[in-house]
């Protein structure tokens, strides 16, 4: 299996040393010297684990694990010369899963690196969740209900797999279109009644508890 590491690291000569042993070690490494290199990787690739250096020419690599955290699943370890406990704390704030303090050897860093890609392997490996929940809303795939307060809201296959996909996003507006391909598995013609009709239905069946569904023109909806 193709293992991709994306190492961020505007030192040119750490960068080449690191991408060496990061490639001897079998993984298929991509490297940046500027946060707007990185982006273009992260544009066009998925890294399984983020190398990323907190003191870059053009921006701080704290801020930039908060501005990716919800684009990637990827394991970010930081590569970091500061020392202070509050540095380290931000970095793992904005979404940093670990960080290794310069300088560093490399069997260490190839060693933290090996343990980030196994707990990928048991993550992947486990068994899909079947039950979401976000305060007093509980939605079960399996069962195909959603319970409010312990209580089923009585839902059609249809209005739990539209909830379930807004749900999943996070806050994120998603489309007419794609809401209603996932929930009636064809493309939408231009007649978007139906997709309307069950975010109606659904704001109405989740009343007053402090969720709500909204649209945005041209973006879509996004539950909040």
């Amino acid at each position: 299996m193709d293992r991709t590491v994306l190492l961020i690291e505007d030192n040119e000569k750490l960068n080449v040393i690191n991408r060496r042993a990061l490639e001897s070690a079998g993984y298929h490494v991509l490297t940046a010297l500027t946060l707007a290199a990185a982006r273009e990787h992260l544009a066009a690739h998925n890294a399984d684990v983020i190398l990323l250096d907190v003191l870059l020419p053009d921006g701080d690599g704290a801020d930039f694990c908060g501005e990716i955290r919800e684009k990637t699943d990827a394991h970010i370890l930081f590569l970091t010369s500061k020392r202070e406990h509050v540095d380290k704390l931000k970095g793992l704030a904005t979404g940093g899963d670990d960080y290794i303090t310069k300088p560093f050897k490399l069997d260490e860093l190839l060693l933290r690196v090996a343990a980030a890609m196994r707990r990928r392997d048991m993550e992947a490996a486990k068994p899909p969740v079947q039950t979401m929940t976000v305060g007093p809303l509980t939605l079960d795939s399996a069962a195909i209900q959603a319970f409010l307060n312990g209580k089923d809201i009585g839902l059609s296959p249809k209005e739990f797999s539209v909830l379930r996909l807004l749900v999943q996003s996070k806050g994120k507006a998603i489309s007419k279109e794609a809401l209603y391909e996932s929930a009636w598995n064809q493309p939408m013609n231009v007649d978007d009644t139906a997709i309307k009709t069950a975010i109606s239905r659904l704001r109405r069946k989740l009343g007053s508890e402090g969720f709500r569904i909204t649209s945005s023109r041209g973006e879509g909806y996004r539950f909040e």
